[in-house]
């Protein structure tokens, strides 16, 4: 197996990792200060990339649309908060996960209705060309794009979380949210301010990914369950463990996806590897999480340590 395919595939689970972490990293502050399902943080990532979609159209410009898309969509999501959401936090799991499961659909009509079942959403065209990054290894330019901005989010967010003050009560509130509040923390507030964040970075992750995996509507239910994957195996409520899980996850995934059918090719007839490499590659995260949880069941940094 060529060791510049594995280098590449490598560079796309790092891309795509650090997709899942801005989503990830949302999903686990909110689960982690407010102890709350919401099925719905993958439709702010659907919303933000049809936000970015028609804005680029509308003027021309992929940096406006981005920059436009992580304003509206999160406004959109503490306007969500402060009116709807709210009103689940005193609810059971089960209540808070039938009603941001209700709250997919009517926003997945909602889209539909507004925007159409999708949007065409393309590539700056600077950054359409390859990036020769080694003899015989050219990268897509826009990939790298997305590894830049990933990566400088994943440092923004560690600053915001562990040498802020906001990021000090956020951290306060995931390790013990009753003795922030009798400290005199606002949590309805810190919970809007997080919320709103977690939106923003929804956004951007379906701005960038948009023009790789379509902008279409129901775009947010399959990126959900591996946002919720990732929490899982870095620990709930944790940001260090949120980027760990996610890049692990991307990696694991892309590389299954790729490699474990080439891999088949070597021993099985074609037919058999073409279909038993994607159908293995699918279960390869689960079978991670589950290899994670068996060893440390918290996950790999619980905020709660």
């Amino acid at each position: 197996m060529p060791w510049l395919l594995v280098v590449e595939q490598l560079l796309n689970g790092l891309q795509f990792g650090l997709m899942l972490f801005l989503l990830a990293a949302g999903l686990t502050l909110v689960f982690g200060v407010m102890d709350m399902i919401n099925l719905a943080h993958g439709s702010l990532y659907m919303v933000g990339a049809f936000i970015a979609a028609w804005l680029v159209g509308l003027t021309g410009s992929f940096l406006a649309g981005v920059l436009g898309a992580i304003v509206l969509t999160a406004a959109f999501g503490m306007l969500l908060e402060t009116t709807l959401l709210r009103t689940l936090y005193a609810r059971d799991h089960l209540s808070q996960v039938l009603a941001t499961f209700a709250l997919i659909l009517i926003l997945n009509d909602g889209v539909k209705m507004v925007f159409g079942n999708d949007l065409p959403l393309s590539a700056p065209d600077v950054l359409a060309g390859p990036v020769q990054l080694l003899p015989g290894l050219s990268y897509p330019a826009y990939r790298l794009l997305i590894l830049g901005v990933g990566l400088a989010l994943a440092v923004a967010m560690y600053l915001l979380v562990a040498r802020t003050r906001l990021g000090a009560l956020v951290r306060a509130g995931a390790a013990n949210r009753v003795m922030t509040e009798a400290m005199g923390v606002n949590v309805r507030r810190l919970f809007t301010a997080v919320f709103g964040i977690g939106a923003g970075l929804c956004a951007v992750a379906g701005a960038l990914l948009g023009p790789l995996l379509a902008v279409q509507v129901g775009m947010g239910e399959n990126i959900l369950i591996l946002a919720f994957v990732v929490i899982v195996i870095g620990g709930i409520g944790s940001i260090r463990g949120a980027l760990v899980g996610s890049v692990l996850v991307g990696c694991v995934d892309t590389l299954g996806r790729t490699l474990l059918q080439q891999a088949f090719r070597e021993f099985l007839p074609p037919q058999w590897a073409s279909a038993a490499g994607p159908a293995i590659a699918s279960i390869a995260v689960y079978v991670f999480m589950a290899v994670v949880l068996a060893v440390r069941p918290q996950g790999l940094f619980p905020a709660r340590a």
